[in-house]
């Protein structure tokens, strides 16, 4: 066997976000098999323009890639369909054997339909699409529209939970699926393979051992247990729930800091400038005539309920994007990871937080019941209570899980069996 080009298509690492971090991973480990020669074909432009974000990171200086051959080619522009043709044009010229593209939103769907439509003429190109979820949880009529033209040609699907299997199935329920634990390709006519895998551990972010952790901890005037919300605020996160339920745990006892990480997602364009303006405007129209007012979050503003229960001296915020090198120590000064989730599709934060051996905090949504042990790596509380959030606070004071339980789960998630899964070498995985 000669050498095997593989093509990671998602945004590249010069993006911010879970979807870059985690594209970029599946391209190192990849790289990492013999006989590979993999490529990052990544979009210049992701979204319609006039959705009022920034979306490249101009914060991180550290090279994800150092050490690789990986090639990284930025070449789609959501907004110039000639941009698509190019770019399925080059991954037919580089003679590649797989495309993986990765599924994070509906919207998506038509530039990444019509460069698989063009892919699959006169190539033998396995076309994969790996599915961070179906349907988001809006599922809005467009939404299944932009899925169906985005997703439905694909030759095999990747799915991280039974959950995304389910609604993959409900979506096409006219198709005959086969689920693979092993990257063995059904042979049956009519049938199409899913690769049952799972949400890797990111190794982009490591510990490390000269970091001062009490330093920092005084700094930020921490105390002695430290619950972490890290990454994008955004509604479905649940950061809300998250402070109301630390305020009712900061009533009880006073050795608790709650250490909340991440950008306000719908704020990071400077308001005083007409273009922000005009997107923003024309943003909010598109979003009254497509989405219910309820899904509309751009008014979001968890961090005003810190002032409301008088938590100031109790929660440390960075609200702000947290360049690729500082990751590790918003991770090392804290004791475990709260994922109060309104909805969850496998989660990049759930990743980050194995990797750091933290235990998780997560509600009994999406496919958290599957990864999160209760009472092993982390503790469940319901959903949408409140009550039970500090509760499940309380039990990991009183009953803390050591880092090893987390260790032991994180030894089933390794990239490397991942990528030998996407590559068809018949590597066994526990299901």
């Amino acid at each position: 066997m000669g050498v095997r080009k593989i093509v990671c298509f998602g945004p590249g690492p010069k993006f911010k976000g879970g979807i870059s971090n985690y594209n970029t991973s599946l391209a190192k480990a990849l790289d990492k098999e013999p006989d590979t020669e993999v490529h990052i074909v990544s979009w210049t432009q992701q979204y319609p323009a006039i959705i009022p974000r920034e979306f490249v990171d101009k914060s991180s200086k550290a090279d994800l890639l150092e050490g690789t051959d990986i090639k990284v080619a930025y070449l789609t522009n959501y907004n110039n369909p000639l941009s698509w043709y190019r770019t399925a044009r080059c991954i037919k010229e580089l003679g590649a054997e797989k495309i993986i593209f990765q599924w994070s939103i509906a919207i998506q769907g038509l530039p990444v339909g019509r460069m698989i439509n063009w892919l699959k003429r006169n190539t033998e190109i396995e076309v994969i699409v790996d599915l961070h979820f179906v349907l988001q949880k809006e599922k809005s009529k467009i939404d299944r529209y932009f899925t169906s033209i985005g997703i439905g040609k694909a030759d095999t699907y990747i799915v991280h939970s039974l959950k995304t299997f389910e609604e993959l199935k409900a979506f096409y329920p006219k198709r005959k699926f086969q689920l693979a634990y092993d990257g063995i390709r059904s042979s049956e006519k009519n049938t199409q393979t899913v690769l049952k895998l799972y949400h890797p551990i990111y190794d982009l972010f490591q510990p490390d051992p000269q970091f001062d952790i009490e330093a920092f901890r005084k700094e930020h005037g921490l105390r002695e247990h430290v619950f972490l919300f890290f990454g994008f605020i955004r509604k479905y996160k649940g950061l809300h729930q998250a402070i109301e339920s630390f305020a009712k745990v900061a009533n009880e006892r006073d050795d608790v800091s709650l250490l909340i990480c991440g950008e306000s997602f719908w704020k990071t364009l400077d308001n005083k400038k007409l273009g922000t303006r005009i997107k923003q405007f024309l943003f909010g129209l598109a979003k009254s005539i497509f989405l219910r007012k309820s899904d509309d979050e751009r008014e979001y503003d968890p961090l005003a309920l810190i002032e409301k229960f008088g938590l100031q001296d109790r929660t440390a915020v960075f609200n702000e994007f947290i360049p690729n090198e500082d990751v590790h120590k918003y991770f090392q000064v804290s004791d475990c990871v709260v994922l109060y989730y309104l909805t969850a599709t496998p989660s990049g934060i759930e990743s980050l937080s194995y990797n750091f051996e933290l235990p998780i905090l997560a509600t009994k949504v999406g496919h958290f019941p599957e990864t999160i042990k209760d009472g092993f790596n982390g503790y469940l509380a319901e959903d949408r209570d409140i009550a039970s959030m500090a509760q499940t606070m309380q039990k990991f004071l009183e009953k803390p899980l050591p880092g090893e339980n987390v260790k032991e789960i994180a030894k089933e998630l390794s990239w490397k069996n991942y990528a030998k899964v996407v590559l068809g070498l018949g590597t066994t995985l526990n299901h």
